[in-house]
């Protein structure tokens, strides 16, 4: 199972962590990211392999002091931070002058 924080927009988002299955993470996390917009991964995908990727996951929430590790960030209705991010790799963070975030 992969860790994801789930972090949206709203004033009462709560940062929580959810289990996905290795295929779940595979379609929301592509090709070696671990940084997603859900906008995108529902543009790039058919909405049956959405549904699929999500089956199961909100069931899955995991406290953060069980949390063994955070494999994937998933943002929803934050689509200003993917300037932050546009390789979609956390450690490859930017800033708005594309010097480097860390």
């Amino acid at each position: 199972m992969k860790n994801v924080i789930v972090i949206d927009g709203a004033r009462n988002c709560a940062y929580d962590i959810f289990q996905f299955t290795e295929a779940q993470f595979s379609v929301v996390f592509p090709a070696g990211t671990d940084i997603a917009f859900i906008d995108e991964v529902e543009n790039d995908n058919d909405p049956e392999t959405v549904k699929r990727a999500f089956e199961g996951v909100w069931d899955r929430r995991i406290p953060k002091a069980k949390a063994n590790g955070i494999h994937g960030t998933l943002f929803y209705e934050l689509d200003f931070k993917k300037a932050y991010y546009p390789s979609r790799k956390d450690e490859e963070a930017v800033n708005p002058d594309r010097s480097r975030l860390r």
